[in-house]
């Protein structure tokens, strides 16, 4: 379980803040990262283009430093699995 979290934290922290498209199971995905100043809420939305599946989630870190994961009405697993397995398009030079 603390690899799989280290990996998600790491995998989380790669995909830009703002808004970006970038691929998940050979779909093409928007996703928009929005981070608190303070480093203590990450929130992330993702839509299927043009118009499907939904990944939507709050992390919020404690003050123990733990973070605590609070998925938008689907499975916890589904916000992992995306996470670790979108690739966000490379930034245009």
């Amino acid at each position: 379980m603390i690899l799989l979290k280290r990996n998600f934290e790491l995998a989380l922290a790669a995909i830009p803040s703002g808004y970006g498209n970038g691929v998940y199971q050979g779909l093409r995905y928007g996703v928009t990262v929005r981070r608190s100043y303070d480093g203590k809420r990450t929130s992330l939305f993702a839509r299927a283009l043009p118009d499907g599946d939904v990944v939507s989630f709050n992390l919020y870190r404690l003050e123990s430093g733990e973070a605590s994961l609070r998925p938008c009405e689907m499975p916890a697993e589904k916000v992992v699995a995306f996470v670790l397995g979108y690739a966000p398009d490379p930034p245009r030079t």
